[in-house]
């Protein structure tokens, strides 16, 4: 059959584009990304032949070759895994389905120094040949097919397609490489590029021996070829590991730390599970929705990515590999969202993540800063959607402080806990969208002025965290800004004989203000400044009413209460203005920076500078 000529889908040669010229620097994971795709092959001819035995046609023993030609100049990467039909071929490699690619295009853009974790992770490491490559040939055969498919390329836009006649099963992916990459000839440059990145993988990778300069007829295993978690902990070096989660998580920085158990009794399974230093790219373009990163094997057969079925969203960070001995190979998704067993797996999966990340906070704190700093907002979801580890997740929490150190986020609700005076239930927070924002806040003036600790949260996540953390240890948490404060006998009488004293003046407010606010009173929370927003105990923070009314949603109007501070110069001022139109653009202006302190988003922000101009040039 003559061969068709196809063009790329727009995205694909995007993606070619962004590789080719991007990746220079890390050009040698091309190896890495077509070994990762020839493992994966050769996991779904296993998988498949449970079912269908036929499928493997005596040829039983799946491994997947690295040769090289230096007069060709090329490189092949083989295997003789499941192959592809003439369909699977276009699906796979002339278009690209999946949203994750849309994202990467805009993660790729948007980076201008780009990351190479990104190949692999959005499903689209094969086109990172094309970073040595100048021309790219696809041969493959589907298990149980009788014909074969060539698919080449040169990367610029378009690609033939032709049917072809192959002895063998599987799949060839030949490299005509560029004129410059003549170190990809070298077999020990291969070698040593297999042991760096693709030592673990579950298949052996075999290399020609070499006679007189050129390959030779004879084939050795260049990789260590087993099932890493599988091996006794005592037989497995740091170095391992590290290499072992480089393959895995398609990352080049070694994880911050990993645990790896076996456990035995009524249900048998082991756990190999990394927290990587930094976040990968799904999790930093949101996502929740596609989630990969835990494969599931049983008995040592590659199922599928289980990351939704074995880890709940909130440590959707977490890579690694649960291989589980009870569960039938036959497992679908539908299955495991209904088993039981998992649920059990899934439940020592948690427990075992909450414990490394535990010992990281107790053991080594350097550690857990870069944990934190990575995932820590991550982690906070967890409050919410994981009652029953709700404690231990908020013991790992850490904030800034008004006794902690800047805008560092350090300080644990134990560490309060400890330092509360003898009597206090409280623990006190205030929530802004900026560090500065909350540490500059007028309604941390009275806690500041009698010494009282307040924690300082301005992430976004925090003011819906909270919604599910009303306690700890025993100890209320509370807004500053919300309900009213508690006040012994003293404070209690001084407020209402300043309340008393400033009545003309609270009325003379709310009839300029009219229908702006709900209420104006006299506040026990300030000492400096003249005014500030108080909310009731149940109504959302301003600045997160703004940031949910920018990303669309509706947010139903709510007036605020206006608390005052009789004792300061502006008051006084409003107090004895006599021109009713110089008094309103006072007590709006009172109201207005209350609103910018809080957060909130001014409903008229040219009338604000008019007003403003006014009482400048007054």
């Amino acid at each position: 059959m003559t061969a068709e000529t196809h063009k790329f889908q727009a995205e694909v040669a995007q993606v070619l584009h962004l590789v080719t010229h991007s990746l220079y620097s890390h050009k040698e994971i091309f190896l890495r990304e077509l070994i990762s795709n020839a493992s994966d092959a050769c996991d779904k001819l296993r998988f498949e032949s449970i079912a269908q035995p036929d499928l493997l046609g005596g040829d039983g023993e799946l491994h997947i070759d690295v040769s090289w030609d230096p007069q060709a100049r090329t490189v092949t990467v083989r295997d003789n895994g499941i192959g592809m039909t003439r369909d699977e071929v276009v699906a796979n490699i002339g278009t690209i389905a999946s949203s994750g690619t849309r994202r990467f295009l805009e993660a790729m853009s948007s980076e201008q120094k780009t990351d190479a974790r990104l190949i692999g992770q959005f499903g689209v490491g094969f086109y990172s040949a094309f970073v040595v490559a100048d021309r790219v040939t696809v041969l493959t055969r589907r298990a149980g097919a009788t014909e074969g498919v060539k698919w080449e390329s040169d990367g610029k836009g378009e690609y033939s397609l032709e049917s072809t006649e192959l002895s063998e099963r599987g799949t060839q992916v030949i490299l005509h490489l560029k004129a410059d990459e003549d170190e990809f000839l070298k077999p020990w440059t291969l070698k040593s590029l297999i042991t760096r990145y693709s030592d673990h993988v579950a298949f052996p990778i075999r290399m020609p021996k070499e006679e007189d300069g050129k390959p030779g007829s004879e084939w050795d295993t260049v990789n260590a070829a087993s099932a890493l978690w599988t091996k006794p902990k005592s037989e497995i070096s740091d170095e391992d590991y590290q290499s072992f989660y480089k393959s895995l998580g398609h990352d080049f920085n070694d994880a911050l730390a990993w645990t790896h158990n076996r456990v035995e009794g009524s249900q048998s399974f082991t756990t190999l599970l990394y927290l990587p230093a930094q976040p990968p790219f799904d999790l930093m373009m949101g996502g929740r929705d596609e989630r990969k990163g835990l494969k599931l094997y049983i008995k040592r057969v590659f199922i599928m990515d289980a990351a939704e079925e074995l880890l709940p969203n909130y440590l959707r960070f977490v890579r690694g590999v649960v291989d589980a001995d009870d569960l039938p190979l036959n497992v679908s998704r539908e299955i495991l969202q209904q088993n039981r067993q998992l649920d059990r797996i899934k439940a020592a999966c948690v427990k075992r993540v909450l414990d490394l990340i535990e010992k990281l906070a107790r053991d080594e704190p350097e550690k857990f800063a870069t944990f934190y700093k990575a995932f820590g907002n991550t982690l906070k979801e967890g409050i919410a959607e994981d009652h029953a580890n709700k404690e231990r997740i908020a013991k790992l929490l850490r904030f800034a402080s008004t006794k902690g150190d800047g805008a560092a986020q350090t300080v644990s609700l134990d560490d309060v806990v400890g330092r509360l005076p003898v009597g206090q239930d409280t623990i006190w927070y205030i929530t802004a969208d900026s560090y500065a924002a909350a540490v500059g806040s007028p309604q941390l003036e009275a806690f500041k002025a009698k010494g009282v600790e307040v924690l300082l949260m301005f992430d976004r996540i925090d003011e819906w965290m909270l919604g599910s953390l009303n306690e700890y240890a025993g100890k209320k948490l509370k807004n500053v800004a919300k309900g009213e404060l508690p006040l012994d006998e003293a404070d209690k009488k001084q407020q209402e004989e300043a309340t008393k004293a400033a009545e003309p003046l609270l009325v003379k407010l709310k009839e300029l203000l009219g229908d702006r606010v709900a209420d104006v009173r006299v506040s026990a929370r300030l000492t400096d400044s003249p005014s500030c927003l108080a909310l009731s105990d149940y109504e959302m923070a301003p600045h997160l009413a703004r940031l949910l009314r920018e990303a669309g949603h509706d947010m139903p109007e709510s007036k605020p209460t206006l608390e005052i501070n009789p004792q300061h110069a502006l008051l006084k001022r409003v107090e004895a203005e006599a021109d009713t139109g110089k008094a309103k653009d006072l007590a709006n202006l009172l109201l207005e920076q209350a609103e910018i302190s809080a957060g909130a988003q001014l409903p008229d922000p040219a009338a604000f500078v008019q007003r403003m101009n006014r009482v400048l040039l007054g």
